[in-house]
């Protein structure tokens, strides 16, 4: 779906190249029709925004929003795994998933930023395509609720994702990141604070491992969520290639 590919140009770090895209972004994800009615008025305004905006003031507020703010994180594992050892196993799975497909990663980013992921969807049947799209929903629900609170255009990206991958977002999953920690963007002290790491012991605790360290590295071992279907065809894949 080209709609994917535009999405995925639209939450890229603004500059003059995108921005001479836009029409080129925009009839691309009018000739598939997958931008609800609903949401074309937020997503118009999102375009007029960035055709119309300083550069600089646009650069600005993207990293504010996107890189300063943890909340607003475009790495998905982020707010799947935050910083668990669990998110390490994550992103080889998904990389490994990502190169199965032919999508090669030549990129500083890791593999769940969320324009890498869109770009990987792009080039996938549609059926499969939205049933990986279906998995970070309550993700996309977050994060469409944050940005509408910061009245941020951004938030019709994940509105049309959410109405495109038309799945309910796991209720518990989203109740759990509607929890967590949104600081102001002006909130400097706080926006610090959500970034800061948990201490992690490696050695053994008093009496030997933790029962909580024991049950991070079997976790750090499981494949990471959403993936593992895809990751079973790929291995299958590559078994019955190197037989034949």
């Amino acid at each position: 779906m080209k709609t994917f590919r535009a999405l995925s140009a639209l939450l890229l770090y603004p500059q003059p190249d995108l921005i001479a895209a836009l029409d080129e972004i925009e009839t691309a994800i009018d000739s598939e029709g997958c931008v609800p009615r609903v949401q074309r008025k937020q997503f118009r305004r999102l375009l007029d925004d960035l055709r119309t905006g300083d550069i600089y003031d646009l650069q600005e507020e993207y990293l504010l929003l996107f890189d300063r703010t943890r909340s607003l994180s475009l790495h998905l594992f982020e707010h799947v795994h935050g910083e668990s050892r669990d998110r390490g196993q994550a992103l080889v799975d998904l990389k490994f998933v990502y190169e199965s497909r032919g999508l090669a990663v030549d990129t500083a980013e890791l593999p769940d930023f969320l324009p890498i992921f869109l770009e990987f969807l792009s080039l996938l049947p549609k059926s499969e395509a939205l049933a990986m799209l279906a998995e970070p929903a309550h993700v996309f629900a977050a994060l469409a609720e944050r940005l509408a609170k910061r009245e941020s255009a951004y938030e019709s990206v994940f509105r049309i994702l959410l109405a495109i991958a038309q799945a309910k977002p796991d209720a518990s999953a989203l109740d759990a990141l509607r929890k967590e920690a949104d600081p102001a963007p002006d909130d400097l002290a706080a926006l610090d604070a959500a970034w800061e790491e948990e201490a992690v012991s490696f050695g053994p605790a008093q009496g030997g491992c933790s029962d909580e360290l024991s049950a991070k590295l079997r976790q750090g071992r499981r494949p990471a969520p959403g993936v593992e279907a895809q990751i079973r065809a790929a291995r299958q894949g590559g078994a019955v290639a190197s037989n034949s």
